[in-house]
């Protein structure tokens, strides 16, 4: 299975209390982060599927050889075991993500 990538509907970010109610009705428990400028994820893979809406900023996924950039309100699945890294756009990311096995 491949990754996807969903843009969110409209012309601005979703709300955190709409995107955690959407977790929330999908059964997950999300969890928000953030980084800075520049920070990046090494390569690495999980034993989950990995749901994540980026809420502020931008953030580029590699995946499967190809770049995924993210912003505001973009919903990114990566399925177990995909090998995937990072990079934090030039003004940092604020996500909301969960693990649904």
């Amino acid at each position: 299975m491949s990754y996807s990538v969903e843009p969110w509907p409209g012309d601005s970010a979703p709300p955190r209390d709409e995107v955690e109610a959407i977790f929330s009705r999908e059964g997950l428990a999300p969890r928000a982060w953030s980084n800075g400028p520049g920070d990046r994820y090494s390569s690495h893979t999980h034993s989950y599927y990995k749901v994540l809406y980026c809420m502020e900023g931008t953030i580029t996924f590699n995946v499967q050889d190809e770049e995924v950039e993210l912003a505001a309100g973009d919903r990114l699945e990566i399925p177990p075991g995909t090998s995937h890294s990072a990079t934090v756009g030039p003004h940092g990311v604020t996500c909301i993500e969960a693990a649904r096995y």
